[in-house]
């Protein structure tokens, strides 16, 4: 299966398409431009769902669903936000088709005109809001922390699996508040949650910084984020936190009777991940054989091999695992033990490695009369042999081994490719010859931003939060620079 698959250095783009496809993680779509989720790539948005909607409610935080449709005058609200993603939006003209009267299928009813056009949500703010405006009457209904698990469509015309596709899968928060403050500490508690994800779950460590005006979202005051590092040195947004100061409460009215009896707008904040994050996961610790996944996330954690001969040796061996089974599964560790006799155990080795599975146990006879059993890390191809007894207690303390190492091993690769600059020329030369975080001076103008990105493909991923102040020269246009910023090619 291995051979299969594309070295990521000779090509790193097909490398992960084939781990998405050949790992059994998506698929491509009739729709163009839009992705089937494979049951082994739905449970680890599953796991990621379960992880983050604790981490929600654990922070006070409700679930609820709002229409897929928008009408169109709700977007021609908020100018910047209509502005930000009027190019991506899908637009719904007709509610009824009809038999065409030339025989050849279906036709749109032109009878059947929308009075006003509905647009296929891009993002939630509009919709939500308008609700708002009817739920929120006094500083008694804040704070409102409301989340919903959803899908979106944001018409992409250059897609990729789970990276960016026409439609995808996500949740996004959308919180009210009385006070610019609570508002501000909202997002930037939202950023900390998404971190602490992000590093204990994905096992990904993740720059948390802010957006500069030009890359901020649609509509907002301020941008947090945090930004990863993929093994071909190029970043990714692994999450968004932004607040929308008083926009939205402005756009639809959204008013409250504070606790002197005036009226006040509220102010908002909005956060989201998205399914994205299943492809950072692939490309942050994947390699040449397949999958590297984190057992926090993994869909199966450990797996159990028997080598037999025959019916009598499968017997014996499931008898001497299914106390193991038992044992593992009390401790919410996810087991399997293939008992299929169509597959050689070569090949479910080959299998099992390409979809990443942290642990495969593997038990022959000689093993089960030596009272051994053999062990194989997903994260280092080790393999060992140890011994049965007690061998549940050491697959549940390898499984906190394997998450460490492989967030530690990101962590590294990380440190390794992160470079500081003080001239042009030198950060032309990284960003095209080294990649990965390059730490530069920016004199803060949006118009040195846009240059530097026409001239290299590199963006300011972040300013980074906690900052520490520096006076230095902008690497572009020699003007004074109090702090540095990150810089990198992104997807």
């Amino acid at each position: 299966m291995a051979k299969e698959i594309t070295s990521r250095v000779n090509d790193y783009s097909q490398w992960y398409n084939d781990l998405v496809i050949k790992g059994g993680l998506a698929d491509y779509s009739s729709v163009r431009g839009c992705m089937v989720i494979k049951p082994y790539g739905y449970a680890i948005w599953e796991k990621m769902q379960a992880a983050l909607d604790k981490m929600f409610k654990d922070t006070g935080h409700v679930n609820a669903y709002f229409p897929l449709f928008i009408p169109k005058s709700f977007l021609s609200k908020e100018a910047a936000h209509v502005e930000g993603f009027a190019k991506e939006c899908a637009v719904v003209t007709h509610y009824r088709l009809k038999n065409d009267p030339n025989g050849s299928g279906v036709m749109v009813d032109p009878d059947a005109k929308l009075e006003e056009e509905l647009i296929v949500r891009p993002t939630s703010e509009t919709i939500i809001w308008n609700s708002y405006k009817n739920w929120i009457q006094s500083y008694r209904d804040l704070p409102l922390l409301i989340n919903q698990w959803a899908n979106v469509v944001r018409w992409e015309m250059r897609t990729r699996l789970f990276l960016r596709t026409a439609e995808f899968l996500w949740q996004e928060g959308h919180t009210a508040h009385s006070t610019s403050k609570e508002a501000v500490e909202e997002a930037e508690r939202m950023l900390g949650v998404y971190t602490d994800f992000a590093e204990q779950w994905m096992a990904l460590p993740v720059i948390q910084g802010r957006k500069t005006a030009n890359e901020r979202f649609a509509g907002a005051e301020d941008t947090y984020c945090i930004e990863a590092l993929m093994q071909d040195g190029q970043a990714l947004q692994a999450g968004t936190s932004h607040f929308l100061g008083q926009n939205f409460a402005k756009a639809f009215e959204v008013q409250f009777l504070n606790k002197e009896g005036k009226q006040e707008l509220v102010w908002a904040t909005s956060w989201g991940v998205s399914t994205r994050l299943i492809g950072a996961l692939i490309m942050a610790h994947s390699d040449d054989d397949g999958l590297v996944l984190p057992p926090k996330l993994a869909p199966l954690q450990v797996v159990i091999v028997p080598i037999s001969k025959g019916e009598e040796d499968m017997k014996k061996i499931f008898e001497k695992c299914e106390p193991l089974l038992k044992e593992l599964k009390s401790k919410d560790i996810s087991v399997k033990f293939d008992d299929d006799n169509t597959k050689r155990p070569g090949f479910k080795f080959a299998e099992y490695e390409l979809k990443g599975v942290p642990v495969r146990l593997a038990m022959g006879m000689r093993d089960y009369e030596n009272g051994t059993i053999e062990v194989a890390r997903r994260d280092t191809k080790e393999k060992s042999s140890q011994p049965f007894e007690g061998i549940g207690t050491y697959i549940e303390n390898l499984l906190y081994e394997i998450q460490e190492n492989i967030y530690n091993r990101a962590k590294l690769f990380r440190t390794t490719n992160t470079h500081q600059v003080n001239t042009w020329d030198e950060f032309k030369e990284v960003i095209e010859n080294k990649g990965g975080f390059v730490s530069a001076h920016w004199d803060g103008t949006s118009e040195t931003e846009e240059k530097i990105k026409e001239l290299t493909k590199a963006t300011i991923r972040c300013i980074p939060l906690n900052n520490a102040t520096e006076d230095g020269k902008c690497i572009f246009s020699g003007k004074p620079s109090k702090e540095r910023v990150i810089f990198a090619r992104a997807y």
